[in-house]
């Protein structure tokens, strides 16, 4: 499996982005897609995750309502839309594929089997 996340860039405080995963190679009947992201001198955390059955969708609390994460099964390609962005947000996003897909695993990364190159995002002030 092979993970290539784009989208990342600079952007003020309050404006938008839109990240890819796009994803190649092993196909199976379910899995997690999701987003983490790694700030400097800091642990890589969970942002997002959307299970492939049934397509629910989980959120850190620090991007609930700002952030979007969506699965689009006819291109393979995941999509985070963030928008009001903040400063707190810079970090390199990385994108992954969970195949064994047990819940209640679903926010951390040790549990995922692949992962993209990484992606930086900036938000200045």
């Amino acid at each position: 499996v092979q993970l290539q996340a784009s989208g990342g860039g600079s952007v003020q405080a309050g404006g938008s982005l839109r990240l890819s995963c796009a994803a190649s190679g092993r196909a199976f009947s379910n899995y997690h897609m999701g987003w983490f992201r790694q700030a400097p001198g800091k642990e890589r955390e969970f942002v997002a995750a959307i299970r492939r059955r049934g397509g629910n969708t989980y959120y850190a609390d620090s991007v609930k309502g700002r952030f979007s994460i969506s699965w689009d099964n006819s291109r393979n390609t995941g999509t985070l839309q963030m928008n009001s962005l903040k400063p707190e947000d810079t970090a390199v996003y990385y994108c992954a594929v969970d195949y064994g897909a047990i819940l209640s695993s679903i926010r951390r990364p040790e549990q995922y089997d692949y992962w993209g190159q990484g992606t930086q995002v900036t938000v200045s002030s």
